[in-house]
């Protein structure tokens, strides 16, 4: 009885993990065509003529929502047991903003 228990047990756990990757390709193929798809909307915004006061904040924030894309799906930031990486990510972004907010108050007062 113990050794029939232990053959079922590898076969769930392979189900499991089949589904399981399978969802996660289909969020990175879905992430993929988005980030896809925002590049070629800078694209198109670039060679409209829109001017340069919409431009560069729009490209700015295509490029933040590439950057969370990249994190959470290609680098799998998303996952389980990734809490270290992503807190010391987060607290590079703060150390860095703050710097950033520190040089530009300093320069433009």
């Amino acid at each position: 009885m113990e050794s029939n228990h232990n053959k079922t047990i590898p076969k769930a756990d392979l189900a499991y993990r089949k589904k399981k990757n399978a969802e996660e390709m289909k969020h990175q193929v879905i992430s993929f065509g988005l980030m896809i798809g925002l590049t070629v909307v800078a694209f198109l915004t670039v060679g409209s003529d829109v001017g340069p006061w919409f431009t560069i904040p729009f490209l700015l924030l295509m490029a933040v929502i590439q950057v969370v894309f990249q994190l959470y799906y290609f680098m799998h930031m998303s996952q389980k047991g990734h809490e270290a990486p992503s807190l010391f990510f987060y607290a590079g972004v703060l150390v860095a903003s703050i710097t950033i907010l520190a040089f530009v108050t300093i320069i433009w007062w």
